[in-house]
């Protein structure tokens, strides 16, 4: 049996000139995390364009939010070279907060009583 996930999002504000902020003044990024030690099970963005989105959730997906931020953002500075770069940075770490916030700890199941009365 898997164990559960959570999500968590982060926003930051995009520079004015570029393609997405064109369609919104902010950028998102989702995450699903595994809470037990915030390894990143899944990662999406608000990017504009498809490709843009699959590689951001390249640089992230399989590393742990909690342990290996600082890592992330070197990777996402050496190789991310778009107008988004510290857009993206900004809501890795407060979608870090969040996480912080909310314990950041492991999460229990709710028992499902799957009996009819």
């Amino acid at each position: 049996m898997t164990r559960p996930t959570c999500f968590v999002t982060g926003y930051a504000k995009l520079p004015a000139g570029i393609t997405a902020s064109e369609l919104s003044k902010m950028v998102g990024i989702a995450l699903e995390l595994d809470p037990a030690d915030s390894r990143i099970v899944r990662a999406d963005c608000t990017l504009a364009t498809r490709l843009a989105r699959e590689f951001f959730a390249s640089l992230v997906e399989g590393k742990r939010l909690r342990d290996d931020l600082e890592a992330i953002v070197r990777e996402i500075e050496s190789r991310y070279f778009g107008s988004a770069q510290k857009p993206l940075i900004a809501a890795l770490r407060i979608a870090l907060e969040r996480f912080e916030s909310r314990g950041g700890r492991e999460i229990r199941s709710p028992s499902i009583n799957t009996k009819s009365p």
